[in-house]
């Protein structure tokens, strides 16, 4: 069945397909001590890439460390409806934007209202596209120290040990906020209709189909506090450059698809871990889904952390906390020799030769082809 793929889906397939081979260059390492040499082939660094993530991870949370205060830290998720994902998904980087703005915004309302925590707060916040088993499900993550400083700058208030926001509440919130923002974009003729929701274009349409979701409760989930900054690390390192599946989920590629492990949410205990096998083409389609549009980015910071004030809040924070500041906070280090160690004698590998990327040969030219003069 041939499918249509758009032209950011087919960067993201060629750079998956020729990482780490000899397409994309490689060089020869050798070992100081012993001699032992190996051939270490370069990445494609595609951010819907599974190989290629670890590295990047470990560089981007290199740079949080310094920026984490010693509080607890909350997970917060909010999450679209099925009728909105619907719509997101043929309008991907104006609805994903959108659910960015209106989670931040309702957690930053809620926290600066002084009937609950009466402070300006930081939020790091982290799109996945995604349920367990690749299904198109909009959520974003968020992680966020319980407490902020107080409205007048003069203190640190402190939310309860087990206790953010109240879910609730939030919910409401994020609700109205994205439905009027939705309504605005429909209105404007931002949004566009394909395939099963077509019929969305008709206005009454659109307002029938929102209707059902304006009653309804929408899921905004919160969690206790991460036990020390090590553990929002570690909660980090698994969620900021995850992409729809990893390899350490896959379980088997045959003749008759491909094999991996899910989570039934449905389930409890150890019934929750399930393993689905889709055909190759299916496998391939739902993986595509999540590709992001060109220039998205999908890792943001407000509040506190956000980049024009992060700085400054954070040293206040910080002076308000009687707390010291990492040192070199600001200062990049030298980077990490990335490359494994030898095999053999545990030796440091360096690089003794490089081969660059293969060229794909051009055919020759169309005898029939003429140059902008005229010439054959």
């Amino acid at each position: 069945m041939p499918v249509n793929l758009s032209l950011q889906q087919l960067k993201v397939v060629s750079a998956i397909e020729h990482c780490r081979t000899a397409a994309l260059g490689r060089q020869v390492e050798a070992c100081e001590d012993c001699g032992q040499w190996r051939v270490a082939y370069n990445s494609c660094r595609n951010r819907h890439c599974p190989k290629c993530q670890d590295a990047a991870a470990r560089t981007w949370l290199a740079k949080r460390d310094a920026d984490l205060l010693p509080v607890g830290y909350f997970h917060v998720v909010f999450t679209l409806p099925a009728e909105v994902a619907d719509i997101a998904f043929h309008n991907k980087a104006l609805v994903y934007d959108l659910l960015f703005r209106a989670a931040s915004e309702t957690m930053l309302t809620i926290a600066a209202d002084p009937k609950h925590l009466g402070a300006r707060i930081g939020v790091t916040a982290v799109l996945h596209t995604w349920g367990s088993a690749m299904t198109h499900h909009p959520h974003v993550h968020m992680i966020v120290p319980g407490g902020g400083i107080a409205l007048g700058g003069s203190s640190w208030v402190s939310s309860r040990p087990a206790f953010l926001l109240p879910v609730r509440v939030l919910g409401k919130l994020f609700r109205r906020l994205f439905l009027t923002r939705l309504l605005a974009l429909y209105e404007t003729g931002r949004l566009a209709f394909f395939g099963t929701i077509a019929h969305l274009t008709d206005r009454r349409a659109f307002l029938r189909h929102l209707a059902a979701v304006r009653t309804r409760r929408w899921v905004v989930y919160a969690k206790a506090p991460f036990a020390g900054p090590e553990a929002v690390l570690a909660y980090l390192s698994r969620y900021t450059h995850r992409v729809a599946i990893s390899n350490r989920r896959l379980i088997a590629f045959d003749k008759y698809g491909v094999a991996f492990r899910y989570k039934d949410c449905r389930r409890d205990g150890a019934d929750r871990q399930q393993v689905m096998r889709l055909a190759t083409n299916e496998f391939i389609r739902r993986f595509l889904l999540h590709v992001l549009p060109r220039g998205f980015h999908r890792i943001r910071h407000y509040g506190l952390l956000a980049g024009s004030a992060r700085k400054a809040s954070l040293a206040l924070a910080r002076e308000l906390l009687n707390v010291v500041a990492p040192p070199d906070v600001d200062t990049p280090g030298e980077p990490d020799d990335y490359r494994p160690r030898c095999p053999c004698c545990g030796g440091r590998m360096i690089i003794i030769e490089t081969f660059e990327r293969c060229r794909q040969p051009r055919g020759p030219p169309d005898a029939t082809a003429t140059n902008r003069d005229g010439w054959p």
